[in-house]
């Protein structure tokens, strides 16, 4: 076994699975995207580890370069560990104006989250993980629920006309480890 492919296991925690996935999708159309979703969707923290990128140029026979750019390009693709739970919160016009903003800053002192100095505070572009996995606290550009605004989705269920102690509410419960 590589290096590679050795601390691949780790990233993924199952070579066999690795190689099942890059062969099924080796030849359609789009293989690449294939590959990298169905890689993020296996991985314990749903991300794409740098050195599962690696394994799969190496795999795929894809230049490292194309691999890590498609892997950073499209926002569906985390390059991080992400949390057991997910709150996205969207910055568009609507929501913008709506107030996704204080919503955004609210969720992220309840959990003790701080933006980075390399991002520079930027709200329209935020991915913030707790330091026990627990929650990720992102910006979407768009959920394309306008009507709705704001506009919140947390573990993959879109929340309309958020209110600050609606969400306050919904995390506590999920920090608790209680039903939504």
């Amino acid at each position: 076994m590589t290096t590679v492919e050795a601390t691949v296991v780790g990233g993924i925690t199952d070579q066999d699975l690795l190689d099942r996935i890059i062969s099924e999708e080796t030849g359609r159309p789009g293989a690449l995207l294939g590959i990298l979703q169905r890689l993020q969707d296996v991985s314990r923290d749903k991300y794409l580890p740098m050195d599962t990128l690696a394994y799969v140029a190496q795999r795929t026979g894809i230049p490292q370069s194309q691999v890590f750019s498609v892997a950073s390009f499209y926002a569906l693709f985390n390059l991080d560990p992400q949390g057991e739970h997910i709150v996205a919160i969207c910055r568009g016009t609507a929501c913008h104006t709506r107030g996704s903003r204080p919503l955004l800053e609210r969720v992220k002192l309840q959990l003790g989250l701080r933006d980075t100095e390399a991002d520079g505070g930027n709200a329209d572009k935020v991915s913030l993980t707790t330091p026990d996995l627990k929650f990720t606290v992102r910006t979407v550009a768009c959920f394309g629920q306008c009507a709705l605004a704001p506009v919140v989705e947390v573990d993959h269920a879109i929340r309309g006309h958020v209110s600050e102690q609606g969400l306050i509410r919904e995390v506590e419960q999920l920090r608790k480890g209680g039903a939504r």
